[in-house]
């Protein structure tokens, strides 16, 4: 391995005991996705958007899809257009192969390639598990996790066929999945989200495994307690958000803009040693605060 004093340098032309060769190209610290192009799946409200902005402003070009209010979708593109920088609306059910196929298609008329997906799209249909209705389960699923797969399946094929561009990145491309701090907490009357979100934790680490030799990055970010239109009855009022904070050691909800960051260096070749891991931006949901004295 290269020794300490080596480790961020480029390492072109260096292959020691069979190595994967590292170029990391030469991109302004501001601008760490400069030459990029990034799609993100349900960009026109929430998280999304907030990523899909952070994005456009570390030097991507942006593919930002919706399937309602394109009036919302076109105004991300026309705040990262005002900003210098180069974004287009893209309508697509993300449930739909066909509709997936020609969102790329049209992706990469526009800008040539792809280099990072951003696996965003989901929703939730609640219900008490006895209730629950076959179509809320599988409009949950189909959106939520088989979504991510179609998106994910044309990004690998294009990354793939394009290989590592050194100048741009040392990765062929990086993929995000958003899933949810609910991959690994159980969320009674939220089967079918909870069975998504721990189904994306899996397809996220089974293409991490397969893609790796290929120097493609397969990553999840779980976000937990954020403060989106979705959950807007958790945190509206003073007596709800009092009650979501018994959940958050930290004791502040999180904003879009915690999970945008984290997501631009996910995408970054800062990140690029990291491969089939779940971050998660929970203010530590995932300690389960119930257990802080003692049980």
């Amino acid at each position: 391995m290269p020794s300490g004093d080596r480790a961020g340098e480029n390492l072109a032309g260096e292959n020691l005991a069979g190595e994967a060769e590292i170029v990391r190209p030469s991109n302004p610290e501001h601008l760490p996705l400069a030459g990029q192009t990034a799609l993100v799946t349900g960009a026109n409200s929430g998280i999304g958007e907030a990523v899909a902005l952070a994005l456009a402003r570390a030097g991507a070009s942006v593919g930002v899809n919706y399937v309602t209010d394109p009036d919302a979708a076109q105004a991300v593109v026309d705040t990262i257009s005002s900003r210098g920088g180069q974004a287009v609306a893209l309508e697509a059910d993300v449930s739909s192969e066909t509709q997936v196929r020609s969102m790329f298609s049209r992706l990469l008329e526009r800008f040539g390639t792809i280099d990072i997906l951003i696996n965003n799209a989901g929703l939730q249909r609640d219900a008490p598990f006895h209730e629950m209705t076959l179509e809320q389960w599988n409009t949950v699923l189909s959106v939520n996790l088989t979504g991510q797969f179609l998106c994910a399946r044309e990004a690998v094929r294009e990354f793939l066929r394009r290989g590592v561009v050194p100048e741009v990145s040392c990765a062929a491309g990086k993929i995000i999945a958003m899933s949810s701090v609910h991959e690994v907490i159980p969320w009674a009357g939220h089967a079918n989200y909870a069975a998504s979100k721990g189904g994306s934790m899996m397809l996220t680490r089974s293409m991490a495994q397969e893609l790796a030799p290929y120097r493609i990055r397969v990553n999840g970010i779980c976000p937990g307690a954020i403060r989106t239109p979705i959950n807007r009855a958790a945190w509206e009022t003073p007596e709800a958000y009092r009650s979501l904070m018994d959940l958050v050691p930290y004791k502040r909800i999180g904003e879009p803009a915690d999970i945008a960051r984290a997501a631009v260096w996910m995408a970054s070749d800062a990140a690029d040693y990291a491969n089939g891991i779940s971050l998660f931006i929970d203010g530590g949901m995932t300690l389960y605060p119930g257990f802080a004295e003692g049980g």
